[in-house]
């Protein structure tokens, strides 16, 4: 049994960061390469949401995690975890709870070796195969992954439009989002990640404006 693991929403401001686990029998890895299966990146959104249930029934099971902007900003703001590491955590717990013989995970940190074992040393088997890779959707298995990660992340981010207005993708890049930030950031705070400067320097000025006023 092969495990592909993938993320999607790392960098975004706005919304969840997304961990999928995909597992399937290594014999069955042709059906995902004859679906198209291939990095989520390299694909339109409406042919990733066509992808999406055809690979939940082609694998034998999934695990998708989604970490709200709290965790992410508890974890940021404490001395022990950081991005990376609380990825880790989130990849360990994939795999313990789907148990696959080999694991195949796309790494965020550049230091694969380091990532790699603190991943290992949170297993409950040690004998699962770990393979820790940049660019590691070349894997049919982890395509799939990505797939189902930003597929979720996609969907997250639709709910948060309809609920709070169109906040773009989330990316501090994009000028919707820009927009929506400095018109919501007081108002709709639980949807933000407070630790990214963007939303810093927002909350900063709104102070140094408040202390101007005196």
């Amino acid at each position: 049994m092969i495990l592909g693991i993938d993320e999607a929403g790392r960098g975004p401001i706005i919304g969840p960061l997304v961990i999928a686990g995909a597992l399937i029998e290594e014999s069955n890895i042709p059906k995902l390469e004859a679906l198209g299966a291939r990095d989520s990146k390299l694909l339109t959104p409406k042919k990733r949401e066509e992808l999406f249930e055809k690979i939940k029934l082609s694998i034998k099971k999934h695990k998708i995690i989604k970490i709200l902007p709290k965790e992410i900003d508890e974890a940021l703001s404490s001395d022990s975890l950081n991005l990376n590491w609380l990825e880790a955590h989130k990849t360990a717990e994939i795999i313990n709870s789907l148990n696959p013989d080999k694991a195949i995970i796309d790494s965020p940190s550049p230091n694969l070796n380091a990532y790699k074992n603190y991943i290992y040393e949170l297993l409950k088997n040690k004998d699962i195969e770990l393979i820790v890779e940049h660019k590691a959707e070349k894997y049919p298995i982890v395509a799939a992954a990505s797939i189902l990660a930003k597929v979720t992340r996609d969907r997250e981010i639709e709910i948060i439009k309809k609920k709070y207005g169109n906040c773009g993708p989330g990316y501090t890049s994009n000028e919707t989002t820009q927009k929506f930030i400095k018109e919501n950031f007081e108002k709709h705070p639980e949807i933000f990640r407070k630790t990214w400067s963007t939303y810093k320097k927002l909350v900063s000025g709104k102070k140094q404006k408040k202390l101007g006023e005196f």
